[in-house]
């Protein structure tokens, strides 16, 4: 039969354990919803990306920065919006 002070270790050590499971569940979430926040930005910019492209070369492009759009160079847009496709991607 098994002391209670072994019982004792047991169950701490079992408890500890529970808890390093429940961090280990919780760090799988948040990375979850991590790579489903970079897929979802992926697939938006890469529809700007083709919507950019569509685009004649002295077409009007327009940022929005805070509340106001500025206007920008079609080939400063395009520029940005790979720059931030590759960002993505590095980061998936």
């Amino acid at each position: 039969m098994m002391s209670s002070s072994t019982i004792r270790d047991l169950q701490r050590e079992l408890e500890n354990k529970a808890n390093d499971l429940s961090k280990l569940q919780k760090d799988i979430a948040k990375n979850h919803q991590v790579r489903k926040k970079y897929t979802i930005q992926l697939g938006e910019n890469e529809l700007v990306l083709k919507e950019l492209d569509l685009l004649k070369e002295d077409a009007n492009v327009y940022k929005l920065i805070g509340p106001v759009l500025v206007k920008q160079d079609l080939a400063e847009a395009n520029a940005n919006v790979r720059k931030r496709i590759e960002y993505i991607s590095a980061e998936l």
